[in-house]
């Protein structure tokens, strides 16, 4: 099939490309002129494991191409995929103005009929806006409305999307129930019939339902998060360990073990803005979401735990003090640095006088800039804040390691040479990597996310 995917953001890339890869002739079209020419040579914008291969297998068989063409993408497929941002707006609603924007460009462009798919993350009621636009656009032109608008929200996980969309839980399609819905359901099953091979991933639902599923998933995902995470602050209170607890109550098939980690926070482009988009939806509405509400409260407080657990330790005066932070990124296998933990910790070891020297694997271009941005209005001092290509590197006279992302490269190190080039042997485990008995036999002072019990 022919399909056209209108933005090469995260969704949007990692969606076109794997089409392409089942033998798909995919046009993925942005207005990014630098963008289109990195992802025409092979290029690739982000970090997600696979894809750059996968995208140069694509280019040299033909089923792929990137352009800046509007009227050729719209021409290009009668499925034409909206995969652009929906950022939170300043009072946490989704900004559609991308979205509507990319309805607006298929209206002015359309011949014929085109099913319209809503990939973006978006809040209810978005499809009724995008069919607005449509309509207009073909009003004007004098052209007749023939159209479907199907919302089909993804479910990526970011540093295992590849594998999320070649084997899909669930392929979510909200369409309408009338003729030209079902000739866009039709069309939907034919692309994505090579899923349904083994068993039936689709589930099908009126167009409003898929758009709340999308945003109802994440919301149940970030508050078994941040209710771990106010168990785990309890935990270090009364003398538990929040692992013990995590595999008993994980052991429940009720419960079961996903996303029930303790930790400093959860971050990244999707549970933040979403969480805020279903709340602001709630207060459209006249009605609040309170569970949610804390949900987003717990968090916010949580991205200060281990800068607390810092002063506590060592005063709130830092200076002449030097740490070790080993991940940047939100979470392992991505560079992404949007709401990670990280920012708000560096900064504010930053501000209260200490030094810095930070790892991540992939994410060292990223995290400059986004530090850049937070520290805009800060004065850094000569060597306060240094990037460094090797984890052990950074070590070298620190008085405490902090540990903010799980990548595996610091599962395991030798803490023999670990402890010899630190100053104190210290760490802080914001995502409680290590056994806390381990550390104290290897002569570590230990300090983890509701893990103190035997420090």
């Amino acid at each position: 099939m022919n399909v056209t995917i209108i933005g090469t953001g995260y969704v949007g890339l990692v969606t076109g490309v794997c089409l392409a890869d089942l033998g798909n002739h995919v046009f993925c079209l942005d207005l990014n002129p630098a963008k289109v020419a990195l992802l025409s040579s092979g290029g690739m914008p982000i970090y997600e494991p696979g894809l750059e291969q996968l995208l140069k297998n694509n280019i040299r068989a033909g089923r792929i191409e990137f352009s800046t063409d509007a009227r050729a993408a719209v021409q290009h497929a009668s499925v034409q995929f909206i995969a652009v941002g929906t950022p939170s707006d300043e009072d946490g609603s989704a900004d559609l103005q991308h979205v509507l924007a990319a309805a607006r460009s298929i209206g002015q462009e359309m011949r014929d009929f085109k099913v319209v798919v809503n990939k973006s993350t978006v809040p209810v009621g978005t499809a009724d806006k995008v069919r607005e636009v449509l309509k207009h656009e073909l009003r004007v032109r004098g052209m007749s409305e023939d159209f479907a608008v199907v919302s089909n929200p993804e479910f990526l996980k970011e540093g295992a999307a590849v594998e999320d969309f070649m084997r899909p839980d669930r392929i979510v399609l909200g369409v309408d129930d009338d003729l030209r819905g079902q000739d866009a359901l039709a069309l939907m099953r034919k692309l994505y019939a090579p899923f349904n091979r083994n068993h039936e991933r689709m589930r099908v639902m009126d167009v409003k339902s898929a758009e709340f599923t999308k945003y109802a998933a994440n919301a149940m995902l970030a508050t078994r998060i941040s209710f771990m995470n106010e168990l785990a602050n309890l935990a270090d209170e009364v003398g538990a360990d929040i692992e013990m607890v995590r595999q008993g109550i994980g052991s429940d098939p009720r419960i079961g073990y996903s996303f029930l980690y303790a930790g400093a926070g959860y971050g990244g482009s999707c549970f933040p803005k979403d969480v805020k988009a279903l709340i602001k939806t709630a207060v459209e509405h006249g009605k609040r979401l309170q569970i949610l509400e804390s949900v987003e409260e717990v968090n916010a407080v949580q991205k200060n735990v281990v800068i607390d657990k810092v002063f506590s330790r060592f005063g709130a005066d830092l200076r002449g003090r030097k740490f070790a932070v080993w991940g940047l990124a939100f979470k392992p296998n991505t560079d992404d640095m949007r709401e990670a933990p990280s920012r708000g910790l560096i900064a504010a070891l930053l501000r209260a006088g200490g030094a810095v020297a930070a790892h991540d694997p992939v994410a060292l271009d990223q995290a400059r800039a986004a530090l850049s941005d937070d520290l805009v209005d800060f004065d850094l001092k000569n060597n306060q804040l240094q990037f460094v290509s090797d984890e052990m590197e950074a070590l070298h006279a620190v008085d405490a390691l902090i540990v903010m992302t799980e990548w595996k490269v610091y599962r395991s190190p030798d803490f023999v040479a670990l402890k010899s080039l630190m100053a104190s042997a210290i760490i802080f485990d914001g995502r409680n990597i290590y056994e806390p008995s381990v550390m104290k036999e290897a002569g570590f002072e230990y300090l983890g996310i509701g893990r103190n019990f035997c420090s």
